[in-house]
């Protein structure tokens, strides 16, 4: 049988990378794992004891399609905690991840051919699924100067149906203000064309409070997930919010695709939202993990960065090294024992010489794996 055309998107090259990391580990070697941008800490506890108690006295069958109303109520409440958003909880739908969220959203707003634009470097998944949905993404070339974030001048002229933006950032960890985020919503919707805001790194900030388009716009989708700030990455589970006027159409869409988000994680995920004590302590050893690579990368000779806002990256550029990150972070695993990500992954132009560094793992792993890079690149000789 033939493939379809759809189907010849590109790998993700971090699960390549996670691939060759873990056959180091099975051949006996230790890994430092600065590639993935995975939470080192588990599901918060009071979430995995409420689903066991719920697996005591429930089957956990389907929920409806939007996801438990318990839990969409406490997502609306949170916007009202977080940022003074009084947010109809009937706007809120609950999503199998957050990649369900884009397949939702992307299939909600545009249509086969519809060019929708992304900032370039970005999350490779918002490229490669709109790929496979028949819509075309175009890459738009994001300035150091702006901090890798787009800005209106970066799309016009490139009649788009849509725009996607991410605050804080993958891979560079960088925010939008409250003046640049609206000036993308503004520009967008002059050009009638739709916002999507990826805000999975909300929650994840270290000097300043992220922003929602929320706060600017009800004219707007959000995406989100409990795979980071609520450290629950394999549970599958993310919301969205969308205009009051779209809600059926994604509820449609939900019933068909995935018929509801998977019920366990909902019940975990509800009590999630109310461990701040657990989840902020998480987030202090991700600000001592920042600190150490704010001056741990530069002395190893990875200094040409955006210092991130936010997330647990830090997106280096490493023109002065290399013209092949991919070689080069192939290079860091084997002699290294660190696990980097290729910026090939998040720029199919300019990543061939920029790496990105996670630092989402404990802090003793981000010691060692600074220390590591230390020594390999005083004993690397220039390419």
């Amino acid at each position: 049988m033939k493939n379809s055309t759809r189907s010849k998107v590109d790998p993700f090259i971090v699960m390549d990378v996670m691939e060759a990391a873990r056959r180091a580990e099975a051949g006996g070697r230790h890994i430092i794992h600065m590639e993935v941008g995975q939470p080192g800490t588990g599901a918060p506890r009071a979430a995995t004891r409420a689903l066991s108690e719920a697996m005591e006295r429930d089957t956990l069958g389907y929920t409806v399609a939007l996801g438990l109303p318990a839990l969409r109520a406490r997502i609306a409440r949170m916007y009202g905690e977080r940022y003074g958003i009084d947010l109809d909880p009937g706007r809120v739908v609950v999503t199998s991840g957050s990649s369900g969220g884009f397949i939702l959203a992307f299939t909600a707003l545009f249509d086969t051919g519809d060019r929708v634009g992304i900032g370039a470097p970005g999350y490779p998944s918002y490229r490669q699924i709109l790929r496979a949905l028949g819509m075309v993404p175009v890459d738009l070339e994001t300035a150091p100067a702006n901090r890798l974030q787009p800005v209106p001048g970066d799309f016009a002229g490139h009649n788009l149906a849509g725009l996607l933006v991410a605050s804080p950032a993958n891979p560079s960890g960088t925010m939008l203000d409250r003046t640049a985020m609206g000036a993308l919503i503004e520009a967008t919707q002059a050009q009638d064309a739709a916002f999507i805001s990826d805000e999975i790194y909300h929650g994840l900030e270290y000097e300043a409070k992220a922003v929602s388009a929320l706060e600017l716009s009800g004219d707007v989708y959000v995406i989100n997930s409990f795979s980071k700030y609520y450290s629950m990455t394999g549970w599958r589970v993310g919301w969205m919010v969308v205009p009051e006027s779209h809600v059926r159409v994604i509820e449609r869409l939900a019933q068909n695709m995935f018929i509801c988000p998977p019920h366990a994680s909902q019940v975990a995920a509800l009590a999630a939202m109310d461990c701040d004590g657990e989840l902020q302590g998480n987030l202090d050893v991700y600000r001592t993990n920042r600190a150490l690579m704010l001056d741990g990368l530069p002395r190893a000779g990875f200094g040409n960065f955006a210092p991130p806002d936010g997330a647990f990256y830090v997106y280096a550029d490493v023109s002065d090294l290399t013209g092949d990150s991919r070689a080069f972070a192939a290079e860091i695993l084997d002699k290294a024992g660190v696990a980097v990500t290729p910026g090939l992954d998040f720029d199919p132009v300019r990543g061939a010489s920029w790496l990105r560094f996670s630092y989402a793992r404990s802090t003793d792993d981000i010691r060692e794996g600074l220390a590591r890079l230390t020594t390999f690149m005083a004993k690397r000789k220039p390419s």
